[in-house]
């Protein structure tokens, strides 16, 4: 969330569930990680809090940074502005078939590597003029964070489904059925407002709903700078998946189509 508003990151605080009969080395190597990943960001582990639990669960509260007149939000796009994706989509469906041990082990070292990448360098280039909207791509899926900022830039979208990134076989194992209840909770809420092509079948859509854990930062910027953030390849990568539209009606739509 710092980085999709164009911020730095300053300190962070640990929070840890953890159930009694689980060893605490795993836990160490948890805090270890999350150490390694906070120093990368350039921010610093101030303290934490633990509570016993039945699941193993943690995560950060991080707190960061911003020029007030530099704030990045997702209610800024214009119409004629190009759609980019700094990571590849998948990682909802992945986990979830390696949670029932059907995922095959290079396919997960591919999420795995996308989820532990930072979005700090897409973020610090999309802080530039041109760029009028950022938000990242997490629990809503590319269609709920998509639809979300149309609807607060009240303009329309149209995203090209062909050009989406995908992680390796990410499509697969929306076929074998490794779908995310929260997939499909977003699926329902999600369809009155948007439009899709009729050529992409159930497996197709899943990917557009799918849940992203540490998904990529998703932007409206103005096409003149897109050769800009396609340059910046590939220490920082950047798709162009689609363009902003005017608004369609009364109603906020994301239309996906096929080539």
């Amino acid at each position: 969330d710092v980085y999709a508003m164009g911020g730095q990151v300053l300190m962070a605080i640990n929070l840890v569930a953890w159930p009694d009969n689980l060893d605490y080395a795993i836990l160490s190597e948890i805090l270890r990680g999350g150490a390694d990943i906070a120093a990368k960001a350039g921010a610093v582990i101030a303290g934490g809090h633990t509570v016993t639990d039945r699941e193993p669960k943690y995560g950060l509260a991080v707190t960061g940074m911003v020029h007030p007149e530099r704030i990045l939000t997702k209610g800024g796009a214009q119409p004629g502005d190009v759609l980019v994706l700094s990571k590849p989509l998948g990682t909802g469906l992945i986990t979830t078939a390696h949670k029932r041990e059907q995922v095959d082990e290079s396919d997960l070292t591919a999420a795995i590597t996308s989820m532990m990448q930072l979005n700090r360098m897409a973020s610090q280039a999309l802080q530039r003029p041109g760029v009028h909207a950022v938000t990242d791509i997490t629990g809503f899926g590319l269609l709920g964070h998509a639809w979300e900022m149309a609807s607060q830039s009240l303009s329309g979208m149209r995203i090209e489904y062909d050009a989406l990134p995908l992680l390796p076989n990410a499509r697969q194992y929306a076929e074998s059925g490794h779908v995310t209840g929260g997939a499909q909770r977003n699926a329902s809420y999600l369809m009155p407002h948007v439009r899709i092509d009729e050529r992409l079948n159930e497996v197709d859509r899943e990917i557009l709903w799918d849940p992203q854990t540490s998904g990529g930062l998703f932007a409206a910027i103005e096409p003149a700078l897109w050769p800009e953030l396609a340059a910046l390849a590939p220490e920082t990568l950047f798709w162009r998946i689609g363009e902003v539209t005017e608004r369609v009606q009364d109603e906020v739509q994301v239309l996906l189509e096929v080539h």
